[in-house]
């Protein structure tokens, strides 16, 4: 038996702390929030479950993946298909006929194909240096002006010409007027909400959690006292920034009740003009299709916005510079030998749900099996 302590109760430290104390392990999980759940932290108002850090919805191709999340809750058939608004005009994402048509006024595939061939031509024989550029040759310039450029400048406070080609690579394009924007075989939201599986994975009599409580209060003290701690904070900040900092994107959301049944028609609406000052707009009711109070509707704006310290990080920055010091933090995390270093911070990478559990899982492999 190993009494492990757990620092942080969103996905990647709850699906370790539910495997472990299934093994009969003891487990303490601390939380600085005053929720569990992290960012998949979803609230009921209204009738609305509310996805108080941004939308997330489940998707995987991975049939393990799938059937271990459905251990926790049931989940509902929503798929994912935002809509963009530039300038009041609004195109389907991820591009696909619908997108080209009301673009272009083309019909047919191969008319579509043609057109965007013909505006790659500005590039040349170039291979794509940088976001602009991989942009363009995926999808041509008039999509990249309308649809792209002002979103991902406004998303990662720098002009595009300047973040790197790899952040666009898995832009979905489709020449057919399917409207789903993921390519995975399962997809859902669970039917009440995310903080129900993380409630569910902490059950055990095994488990003890505590919320507003800061690991770095006490750091020292919690190393010593617990076998093994498993770290889902910011690695920078496990070691004081003795390296540097890593660099990361916040966001910050504005969430408001209205007096209406149906505000915008959709789950997400992305604002891709460089004007507007938020992202998009997250209208929640629609991720459970209109279930809610009738007449009341949860709408959030999210803005993103620079990270200082103090900040939640939501978004690391994986450029070449911040992937060399994360490396550095890597070499000193394994002078730590009873600290396992997990999910989005403390492995530094932009994880989509399904993945945060097969990398919590791959932990639970190493640790515990």
């Amino acid at each position: 038996m190993t009494n492990y302590l757990v620092v942080g109760s969103g996905l990647f430290g709850s699906t370790f702390a539910y495997e472990a104390a299934k093994r009969g392990n003891h487990v303490k999980v601390i939380e600085k929030r005053d929720h569990i759940a992290g960012n998949i932290y979803t609230k009921e108002i209204d009738g609305i479950q509310v996805h108080q850090y941004g939308a997330h919805i489940f998707h995987t191709s991975n049939k393990e993946i799938w059937e271990y999340i459905n251990q926790f809750a049931e989940f509902n058939r929503y798929t994912n298909s935002p809509v963009a608004n530039y300038k009041g005009e609004i195109y389907n994402l991820p591009f696909n006929m619908n997108t080209f048509n009301k673009l272009w006024g083309v019909a047919t595939p191969a008319e579509a194909a043609a057109k965007i061939a013909e505006q790659r031509q500005v590039l040349g024989d170039k291979t794509p240096e940088n976001l602009e550029e991989q942009a363009i040759s995926l999808i041509g310039t008039d999509i990249y002006q309308k649809l792209i450029k002002g979103y991902t400048e406004k998303q990662w406070g720098q002009k595009a010409t300047e973040l790197p080609a790899f952040i666009i690579r898995r832009l979905p394009v489709r020449l057919t007027y399917d409207n789903n924007y993921f390519n995975d075989t399962y997809q859902g939201i669970p039917i009440g909400g995310y903080t129900q599986i993380i409630e569910k994975m902490l059950a055990s009599d095994l488990i003890d959690v505590e919320t507003g409580v800061d690991f770095f209060d006490k750091k020292q003290a919690y190393i010593d006292q617990y076998d093994k701690v498993i770290f889902t904070g910011m690695i920078d900040q496990f070691f004081d920034y003795q390296l540097g900092e890593l660099e990361y994107r916040s966001l910050r959301f504005e969430t408001e009740e209205m007096a209406v049944d149906n505000y915008q028609g959709n789950a997400v609406v992305n604002y891709t003009d460089a004007e507007t000052p938020y992202t998009r707009v997250i209208e929640h009711k629609h991720f459970e299709f209109g279930k809610g109070d009738k007449n009341k509707t949860i709408v959030t704006k999210e803005y993103p916005a620079n990270w200082s310290r103090g900040d939640e990080p939501y978004y690391p920055i994986n450029n070449d510079k911040n992937n060399r010091l994360y490396k550095a933090y890597r070499d000193l995390a394994s002078t730590e030998p009873k600290v396992v270093f997990g999910g989005r911070l403390g492995q530094y990478r932009y994880y989509d749900m399904h993945q945060v559990i097969h990398a919590a899982l791959q932990v639970v492999k190493d640790e515990l099996q």
